[in-house]
């Protein structure tokens, strides 16, 4: 039997590819244990995720892994996910490495812990030349608040006169995202079965494809990874033009 992944064709593959990593506390609840252990049991679906990615060279991949709201949980849920996210940096980095991954944060990294902030940026530092793909982590991110800092930051540069009022265009505004470094977000995914995008790359999936799916995180592995870049590629991605003016350009 043919596997999805032979499926695919590797000439349409999305550049970037985001996931909302949901559903770890559900998964634990369903076990009858606390919502640690679903964060605890999500670290291989995190392998899975960039496992796949990296096989078939999709060269970015955003990974959803604590948001601003997160902050608001449970204080002992924070600690946990705080040691766990340090945890899981000590143990990966030589696989990021190896894969020849270049490692990337976004978000407000500051509210961090210390020693988390410190093993990000040597984790930063030390793939920062590697090119066989990219793995940025959305670390206390929220998108409400990159955006407004994009605004205060063109703001400021238009009173000093660094600016114009008529300088400022999508390219110009992008270029003050956390994300001025990267493609448009191609694909996002988002496992659990909730249907909503959780203050996630607002503007960097306003032409994304967007694939809601019934798994929880603890339970998404390769195959699944790879059915949604084969739903993706089933779609027709129009970008505001009709299917005949696609035609036209073939």
């Amino acid at each position: 039997m043919q596997s999805i992944k032979e499926k695919l064709n590797l000439d349409q593959l999305p550049k970037h590819v985001a996931i909302i990593m949901d559903g770890n506390g559900r998964w634990a609840k369903s076990r009858g244990e606390e919502r640690t252990f679903g964060h605890k049991h999500a670290i291989q679906a995190v392998r899975n995720a960039v496992n796949a990615c990296n096989e078939i060279h999709i060269p970015y991949l955003t990974l959803y892994t604590f948001s601003s709201e997160n902050w608001k949980r449970p204080d002992d849920e924070v600690s946990t996910l705080m040691g766990l996210i340090s945890e899981t940096l000590l143990l990966e980095a030589e696989d990021i490495f190896s894969k020849g991954l270049r490692m990337h944060i976004i978000g407000d990294i500051k509210k961090l812990p210390e020693l988390v902030q410190e093993q990000l940026h040597q984790l930063v530092e030390i793939t920062k030349n590697n090119d066989r793909g990219n793995l940025i982590l959305a670390l206390s991110y929220g998108s409400h608040k990159e955006i407004l800092n994009a605004v205060k930051e063109i703001s400021s540069k238009v009173k000093s006169g660094e600016l114009t009022e008529e300088d400022i265009t999508e390219e110009v505004f992008e270029n003050h995202l956390y994300t001025k470094e990267f493609p448009p977000v191609d694909l996002l995914i988002r496992t659990s079965g909730e249907v909503r995008i959780s203050n996630f790359l607002l503007w960097q999936i306003a032409y994304a494809e967007l694939q809601f799916l019934d798994i929880l995180w603890p339970d998404f592995g390769q195959e699944d990874f790879f059915k949604c870049i084969y739903d993706y590629q089933c779609k027709e991605r129009r970008f505001g033009k009709t299917s005949e003016q696609l035609d036209e350009q073939l």
